[in-house]
């Protein structure tokens, strides 16, 4: 066989090889990749979210509208909702309060998080990973944001796995000597998501488990 066919042939074999393991990546068309996930909804109440009752279950939680939200991380073995109303704050002791979602370790298991915004177009938002300094109390929050915008037309999910499983920073560098943690390392405690919305009345969040 002389060089050339060679070439060809391995440069073939190599396509026939690659293109299953992307096509099996990115094949839903909506940006996100296939297969099984958890479904979160943070959907935008017009109102003071503080009238609403709280429940657990299900893969919505409510958040204003308008204003500012707080999600409290519980670290646990799998995704779920403990309690779905978003205030301007929440707590997981002494008693829990506001919103809170449960979520595995990510440095224990590996998984992604992939966020689009749907609903009536306009409105914008920013999402962050915040937690608080146990040596002085002081609230620090990721520069990684999740900037978020309802524009016209299709809607596409993002990568956003680093913003919203560490928190990453100058504050973060200063107290663990690193520029990033994960979500529930002990060098900081009470990690939560703060959500700035502008008008967006869905915000969908998807987990997938890392093949």
């Amino acid at each position: 066989m002389s060089p050339i066919r060679k070439v060809t042939l391995f440069t073939l074999l190599a396509s026939l090889v690659l293109v299953p393991v992307t096509a099996q990546v990115l094949t839903t068309g909506n940006g996100a990749p296939s297969g099984s996930h958890f479904n979160l909804n943070l959907i935008g109440f017009p109102k003071d979210t503080s009238t609403l009752s709280s429940h657990s279950g299900g893969n919505v939680i409510f958040v204003p509208l308008n204003g500012r939200g707080e999600i409290c991380l519980m670290a646990g073995s799998t995704f779920a909702v403990i309690s779905n109303v978003a205030t301007n704050s929440c707590s997981l002791t002494p008693t829990p309060t506001g919103a809170i979602f449960e979520l595995p370790n990510p440095a224990i298991t590996s998984y992604t998080v992939w966020v689009r915004a749907l609903g009536k177009p306009g409105g914008n938002g920013a999402l962050s990973t915040c937690a608080i300094d146990p040596t002085t109390g002081d609230t620090i929050c990721s520069t990684q944001q999740v900037l978020v915008f309802r524009t016209h037309g299709r809607q596409t999910f993002a990568d956003v796995t680093s913003q919203l499983t560490s928190v990453c920073g100058t504050a973060v560098l200063a107290l663990t000597g690193q520029n990033c943690v994960n979500i529930f390392d002990p060098a900081l405690q009470g990690y939560f998501w703060q959500y700035d919305n502008n008008g967006v009345k869905l915000l969908q969040l998807r987990f997938y488990p890392r093949l």
